[in-house]
């Protein structure tokens, strides 16, 4: 999914609540995906996120690295 068209208020992990927008900015804070799971609780419940979150954080290192 293509970040620019995505809500951050969309909820990516349903086991957590966590949503889009707050793991963008914990991303932005420099936290890799281990940490964002343990602050959050994402990945931590029936997985069904995982493939969803790992998808997103590759989205935003990439735009990182391109500098968007």
């Amino acid at each position: 999914m293509n970040t620019e068209h995505a809500s951050l208020d969309e909820i990516m992990c349903n086991c957590s609540g966590t949503t889009r927008g707050h793991i963008q900015s914990l991303f932005k804070q420099g936290m890799d995906l281990d940490a964002i799971s343990r602050w959050t609780g994402a990945l931590t419940g029936c997985g069904g996120c995982e493939w969803d979150v790992v998808d997103f954080l590759n989205e935003l290192a990439g735009q990182e690295r391109n500098g968007v």
